[in-house]
């Protein structure tokens, strides 16, 4: 059985519209590591981990499948605009705050996956919302995004 267009039918719901063709083209490159019971679990490409199935039906990204979607998703869909001063510490993997938020997807709901970009679209991490967008533009304090890997430069 066929188990990519419904793959890409998740990706496409969960990030928008062309998503799915984005992140799983070049099909014959890419691997699917399997849960026990057969499950697709991790789904790897050349460049590294693109996503991962969560037991909730939906995916959590890898910097591979960041990189994807930053170069098919027109801006600012999925994506949190970090300051420059907040560069450093995203790319090591440390959270970004509201403070350092400049702009965000006005979609972005908490518990969201996301790409965290500079303004010049400049990927720097990929992570979950632990805000939504509009609470990321107001807050001055708190977590706005829980990094999950971060870019090297």
């Amino acid at each position: 059985m066929d188990e990519w267009p419904r793959l890409e039918r998740i990706a496409s719901y969960q990030f928008g519209a062309g998503a799915g063709p984005a992140l799983f083209a070049d099909r014959t490159a890419l691997s699917i590591t399997r849960s026990k019971s057969g499950r697709p679990r991790q789904i790897h490409g050349p460049a590294g981990r693109l996503v991962t199935l969560g037991g909730d039906g939906r995916f959590t990204l890898g910097l591979a499948g960041g990189r994807r979607l930053r170069d098919e998703l027109v801006a600012p869909a999925s994506r949190v605009v970090v300051g420059e001063e907040s560069d450093p510490f995203v790319r090591e993997g440390r959270n970004a705050f509201a403070k350092f938020v400049r702009e965000a997807d006005p979609s972005i709901r908490e518990g969201d996956e996301v790409l965290i970009v500079r303004k010049d679209d400049t990927l720097v991490g990929v992570g979950r919302a632990e805000l939504p967008a509009t609470a990321m533009d107001d807050f001055e304090t708190g977590m706005a995004v829980a990094v999950r890997e971060g870019a090297e430069e």
